[in-house]
């Protein structure tokens, strides 16, 4: 039986969403909403689906099985919730919120209604980054020492200047730390665990915006290894998503979402660099989605989750993990202080450590 998909947004990510729906066998486009009526009427025209400008209209639209949020970060809970009280199961862009108040009033809604919640966080299904996650839970890294992430991108000034949210801290929640490297944070979580405590400093060193542009943070895991974070979209012309990961056993190295390197002592684990189709999307210098595959096997995925009433690859409590991460990081800026994690993962401001 098909699915029905709703898109809310009508702008560059909603399409992203429309070309990776139409993709997927089984999944229809119902209706597509958005306030830019230009937009969303060029939408149905090239991927079907009913216009809508009205938010309270397109959720009663029927067939309607689950909608896949691509408007500002700012408005995700609320639209989120706005979808599941109509019964409907909700995959939202990352972040999943702005703030983790607002993520956790989503979560215990969906929980509630007995709907599925998902964050589009694509590294979870890329193959590479899925091998170097079987390697390190089978203990191919060895004990985990430090992980070394550079998201050191560039984005001209009409980036922000034509958009009326990026870059605001009301609808974007920050600048290239919540918007750009989250995907980062979340794979830094996904492959090495939680993290304890965050130090950070950040400026607004280019753009016109009223957040951050450039970002430096320091993490200590759980597991107590170390991590550097550093998130920009300032640094001219952009350079591939890097990613380290050291452990007592090796080195294994990532650009964009490719193996580069896999320096281990456990020979059999060296073919983590085997080259397979690495993604096209010129993220480190353009916000331009050409190659939406990550999209298209997340929207599977999460078909899969409605049909068989299981999680999908990212639910609401796992897309939090990294929005409460930011949060604590944009804390310590503000501070100059360490920002710490209870094990209720709500963070706190201190200046040390909590068990």
């Amino acid at each position: 039986m098909a699915k029905h998909i709703g898109l809310v947004g009508g702008g560059n990510i909603t399409e992203t969403h429309a070309r990776a729906a139409r993709h997927v066998p089984g999944v229809e486009i119902a209706a597509i909403y958005g306030t830019n009526a230009d937009n969303v009427a060029r939408l149905c025209r090239e991927y079907g689906g009913k216009a809508y400008s009205d938010f309270t209209a397109f959720l009663v639209h029927r067939p309607m099985d689950f909608v896949a949020l691509g408007s500002p970060s700012g408005l995700h809970a609320e639209q989120g919730i706005a979808a599941v009280r109509q019964g409907l199961h909700v995959l939202t862009e990352k972040p999943i919120d702005i703030c983790v108040e607002k993520a956790d009033a989503l979560i215990a809604e969906a929980k509630g209604a007995g709907v599925r919640l998902g964050v589009l966080f694509q590294d979870r299904v890329k193959p590479d980054l899925l091998r170097v996650r079987k390697a390190i839970e089978r203990g191919a890294l060895g004990k985990p020492i430090l992980a070394d992430a550079r998201v050191k991108w560039y984005r001209p000034k009409d980036y922000y200047a034509k958009s009326r949210w990026r870059g605001t801290k009301e609808m974007d929640g920050g600048g290239a730390l919540i918007n750009q490297a989250i995907h980062t944070v979340d794979l830094m979580l996904w492959l090495f665990g939680d993290v304890e405590s965050v130090q950070a400093r950040c400026r607004t060193a280019l753009h016109a915006i009223a957040a951050e542009d450039t970002l430096v943070a320091t993490l200590v895991f759980r597991n107590g290894a170390l991590g550097v974070l550093q998130a920009t979209t300032s640094v001219f012309p952009g350079y591939p998503r890097r990613v380290e990961l050291s452990g007592s056993e090796g080195t294994v190295i990532i650009e964009q979402d490719h193996v580069i390197a896999a320096d281990l002592r456990e020979a059999a684990a060296n073919d983590l660099a085997l080259k397979t189709a690495c993604d096209a999307n010129p993220s480190a210098f353009s916000p331009v989605i050409n190659d939406v595959r990550g999209h298209e096997m997340l929207i599977r995925d999460f078909v899969r989750a409605i049909e068989t009433g299981t999680k999908p690859q990212c639910d609401g409590v796992e897309g939090r993990r990294s929005l409460a991460v930011v949060e604590a990081i944009y804390r310590a800026c503000e501070t100059g202080e360490c920002a710490t994690f209870t094990r209720s993962r709500k963070p706190s401001r201190s200046g040390g450590l909590r068990g």
